[in-house]
């Protein structure tokens, strides 16, 4: 299914009880990263990392506002040129090292309660998921839609099976490190098992600064492939993004 015609359904999908859902993005762009300098901001490609989730949601048409939280002048003037709404910079207190994504979703939920405008539902994009697609954005809300949902989360297929993982002791035996069932068997005979990937989450809102809680019976998976799913935190994970991204640029030549 091509986007042109996923748009025209996914503006179908947001018919809820006889109105259109009124539905926020926003991207969590904190300046003074430590693991990679900038790396909200940094060239991926040769475009800034956070402009890739922007154009991601723009795209996907599912959205009544693009908003960038940021706490830095810099990255919000990046965040406009790449057509994000900054309406307020993200406030200290929610700008330190450990403060979660979900901190600054629900701070800017507040912030627009107390002007009186509400949102439906907010997805959260994290910049450090360039790979993650319109189309992936779209078929996490039909799918919101489809299992009448209070939240959908990207997920993808692990790299490893963690049937293959297990403690070592300071003696580095690997006595019943693995199962005797399992080293025997082929690899396609084993569970599939699914990550959390960071490309993708939707959840409802309540009507004012909070959101629904996640992870319970009315939660449900967006599988992705693992090609949209690396999650940038090293300069290794930059480097396997811009061969997806070359590759994926070279087959639509």
């Amino acid at each position: 299914m091509g986007i042109e015609e996923s748009n025209l359904e996914g503006k179908l999908l947001m018919q809820i009880t006889g109105r259109k859902m009124i539905n926020l993005a926003i991207i969590t762009a904190r300046s003074g990263s430590k693991g990679v300098i900038d790396k909200n901001i940094r060239l991926l490609h040769g475009k800034p990392l956070l402009a890739y989730s922007i154009e991601a949601a723009l795209e996907s048409k599912m959205f009544e506002e693009v908003l960038v939280s940021t706490d830095s002048e810099k990255y919000a003037e990046i965040a406009k040129e790449y057509g994000a709404s900054v309406p307020f910079l993200r406030s200290e207190e929610n700008s330190g090292d450990d403060i979660s994504s979900w901190d600054a979703v629900r701070e800017v939920l507040k912030t627009y309660g107390e002007l009186g405008k509400k949102f439906d539902t907010v997805a959260l994009l994290q910049p450090t998921s360039p790979l993650r697609e319109a189309e992936d954005i779209i078929n996490g809300y039909r799918l919101l839609h489809e299992k009448n949902a209070d939240s959908v989360i990207g997920v993808c297929e692990v790299e490893h099976s963690p049937l293959f993982c297990n403690l070592i002791g300071e003696d580095l035996s690997l006595q019943g490190f693995v199962r005797s069932d399992l080293y025997t068997k082929p690899r396609q005979k084993l569970p599939k098992y699914y990550r959390v990937n960071g490309a993708l989450y939707i959840v409802k809102t309540r009507g004012n600064a909070d959101i629904v809680t996640l992870y319970d019976s009315r939660c449900y998976a967006c599988v992705m492939p693992r090609e949209k799913s690396v999650d940038i935190d090293s300069m290794l994970d930059f480097r396997l993004a811009e061969i997806m991204l070359e590759e994926k640029i070279t087959k639509k030549k």
